[in-house]
């Protein structure tokens, strides 16, 4: 009779064992399975399908808008990684052609195989105004031969104005569609707590109807909410990241392209003046 006692605590022991290993996401699998009176394997996981079919529609609508905030998204965040590695690596070799050529002529030929950049647009608008300004008119066909000027600006202020209108069009397209990212990481979560609630209340619904607290009865509504919450999370952290990360990048080209605006004018003051 001893020998039958003590082998008896250890069973109770692997039992409190396996409770103990049960994770939330089986838990809530188990709940949904059985409200819709299926049976749950031993040691089967959570089905991310299963999950879904047992939820209402107003469940899935939100699941799906959710889904094409996080798509969009991503979508965002993958191509804005793309263009600003590009600009990166093409503003270094602009810079290194910019500061090596004698002539702007020669920063100008390389132009068209570096757009990427945010820094050609701005050369491109500053050296279109330094043509126009130091462009020598026609002289008269009865004329006699006038000895070579050297050319003048009219006005460095102008090609200042210049460079700033060009940096204001380069910030824009770096930010292009980034805005987007900060309205997902506001608004999602929000979304994901319109389907907690109505979990919630499609929960509290059940045990009105059928007059029992069973988890059979409250079990889908809580579900739906935990699936919600989790998914508008799921869609908003992301974004808040990229977002923080994109417009710090966007910071840095700002504060690039000032102080490439004043490399221009110091080089147009020294030689066109």
């Amino acid at each position: 009779m001893i020998h039958c006692c003590t082998n008896a605590y250890p069973r109770r022991t692997n039992y409190v064992s396996e409770a103990r290993l049960r994770t939330f996401g089986s838990l809530l699998a188990a709940l949904l399975l059985q409200a819709q009176g299926g049976v749950a394997l031993e040691g089967s996981g959570p089905s991310i399908v299963s999950l879904l079919a047992g939820s209402t529609y107003t469940a899935r609508f939100v699941l799906l808008i959710l889904g094409l905030f996080s798509v969009i998204s991503w979508g965002i965040v993958l191509h804005k990684a793309w263009t600003f590695s590009r600009a990166e690596r093409q503003s270094t070799q602009f810079l290194d052609v910019f500061r090596r050529s004698n002539k702007f002529s020669e920063v100008q030929a390389v132009c068209k195989s570096l757009e990427g950049s945010p820094l050609v647009g701005m050369f491109q608008a500053g050296y279109a105004e330094l043509n126009l300004q130091l462009r020598q008119p026609p002289a008269p066909a009865n004329s006699p031969p006038a000895t070579a000027v050297r050319p003048t600006l009219k006005s460095l202020a102008a090609v200042d104005r210049a460079l700033m209108r060009a940096s204001s069009v380069e910030v824009n397209k770096l930010e292009k569609r980034v805005p987007f990212l900060a309205t997902t990481a506001s608004i999602t979560p929000f979304i994901g707590l319109l389907g907690t609630v109505w979990g919630i209340m499609f929960a509290f619904f059940n045990i009105g109807s059928q007059g029992s607290t069973d988890l059979a009865v409250v079990a889908p509504g809580i579900a739906e909410a935990l699936i919600a919450t989790a998914a508008g999370l799921f869609a908003a952290i992301p974004a808040v990241y990229f977002y923080n990360h994109f417009t710090t990048k966007v910071k840095l080209y700002a504060s690039e392209m000032d102080d490439f605006a004043l490399e221009f004018l110091n080089i147009a003051e020294r030689n066109f003046t």
